[in-house]
């Protein structure tokens, strides 16, 4: 299989696929026009950068998961706050190397990107996850859960699961089933009427 050359820079984009994006072009948050919660507003860089996620898809769909690796990091070193590269690329850690190390390490830098930013934001909630721009946050949130789950440190996946299901009450990626499932080894949990 021939290694392909990452491609250049998107049009527009004025960081040249180098450095960080300038102040104030990282994740913020806004209110939804709805009215029905808030969404993450992702940077511009990531946003133009869309049409490349997609091709990523179809190379890790045609089991080219060396040249994805390499296409996502090279959309990271554009844009370091691309979430949904940082999510694929926790996913791809795990399932090309079972490296959990990495993989906990690009989901946790994705779900502190939306942590921070809420926090900044303040009192910024529910954050409903049917809003396809907060379905990165989500997913690098229940990979993190699952990563910390994976080397023993519960807590820490508790903790992750409980802000999750804060911001979207419904829990949407069964994330709390999720972490049961992990704990029973796939038995079913027995509530004792006590």
């Amino acid at each position: 299989m021939a290694k392909r050359k990452p491609k250049k820079p998107a049009r527009g984009d004025k960081f040249g696929g180098k450095g960080r994006p300038s102040a104030g072009d990282g994740v913020s948050v806004r209110r939804h026009p709805s009215g029905k919660g808030w969404l993450l507003v992702h940077p511009r860089a990531a946003r133009q950068r869309a049409e490349d996620l997609e091709e990523v898809r179809e190379m890790i769909a045609a089991g080219e998961l060396e040249i994805a690796v390499d296409e996502l990091r090279w959309l990271l070193s554009g844009c370091s706050e691309f979430m949904e590269a940082h999510v694929l690329l926790g996913q791809l850690a795990i399932e090309k190397d079972n490296d959990l190390p990495l993989a906990r390490g690009h989901y946790g830098f994705a779900y502190q990107l939306g942590i921070q930013t809420l926090q900044r934001a303040g009192k910024a909630s529910p954050l409903p996850y049917e809003f396809p721009a907060n379905r990165p946050f989500y997913e690098a949130g229940r990979g993190l859960a699952w990563c910390l789950e994976k080397i023993g440190q519960t807590a820490l996946a508790d903790e992750v699961v409980k802000k999750l299901q804060e911001l979207d009450l419904t829990d949407p990626l069964q994330v709390r089933a999720m972490l049961d499932d992990l704990r029973s080894g796939g038995l079913p949990i027995v509530e004792l009427g006590l």
